[in-house]
């Protein structure tokens, strides 16, 4: 049973940049912008302290087809400016919504966000402003699932919360194999010896190295946000 009191004081929600393009799977959609600001706002109201890393995957993949003939690590360069985009839209649809936001960047671009410094964001935090991290890690050959789960380090984060278009990890992917299952609960070992595709394994053993459980969790079915935050069992908890 959840109460209205948050079992977690801060997080780090953790989106892919096709995640805001939906069935189209690129661009960015207006009403999912909206859907995401709602989300959060649900929760920042309970006084969730809120850091979010997104993707760039809707605008461009490092590791695409369209990047196969390109050097990698303009590849990926071209893939964190991508993820500035999706960031400053987040920040966007936030402030419509009447969430106070700060866009925070790995690579410096002062006109449109501030340099990530760890106690920066951290103050940001503490005054209940969303802190949007873009850019990864400022370096190639990492994913925006290692930036996520150093920024909860960084940041000291509960939790990450990863939000996807299904409920959980399943053994196989369910939008293709109808008799795939879900796992309630994994451990970060299972996670690397299954092969299942829920963050890639740097990101995994970053997490199992600071003991930062990650949940797992369908981000388009409305309000589970809220329902996870405030201690319902959803989606798949992978710890130690």
């Amino acid at each position: 049973m959840s109460s209205s009191t948050p079992v977690y004081k801060r997080i780090l929600l953790k989106l892919s940049g096709e995640s805001l393009a939906g069935k189209e799977k690129h661009g960015i959609r207006p009403a999912i912008l909206d859907h995401l600001a709602a989300e959060i706002k649900k929760i920042t109201d309970l006084g969730v302290e809120v850091g979010i890393v997104i993707g760039g995957g809707n605008i461009f993949r490092g590791l695409s087809e369209n990047a196969r003939s390109m050097d990698r690590v303009t590849a990926d360069h071209m893939g964190m400016m991508a993820t500035v985009i999706n960031g400053l839209a987040i920040q966007d649809a936030l402030e419509r919504a009447g969430v106070y936001s700060r866009v925070m960047s790995a690579i410096r671009m002062q006109e449109f966000a501030e340099p990530f410094i760890r106690r920066r964001a951290i103050r940001h935090l503490e005054k209940k402003r969303v802190v949007i991290f873009v850019a990864g890690t400022g370096n190639p050959y990492f994913t925006t699932d290692t930036a996520a789960v150093l920024r909860a380090v960084e940041i000291k984060a509960d939790i990450i919360l990863k939000g996807t278009r299904v409920d959980g990890i399943y053994n196989a992917d369910p939008e293709k194999f109808e008799d795939a299952f879900k796992f309630d609960s994994l451990s970060y070992m299972d996670v690397v010896k299954k092969g299942l595709k829920v963050m890639d394994t740097t990101a995994i053993t970053l997490s199992m190295d600071n003991n930062l459980p990650i949940i797992v969790f369908n981000f388009d079915k409305p309000d589970n946000l809220h329902k996870i935050v405030l201690g319902e069992t959803i989606g798949t908890k992978v710890q130690g």
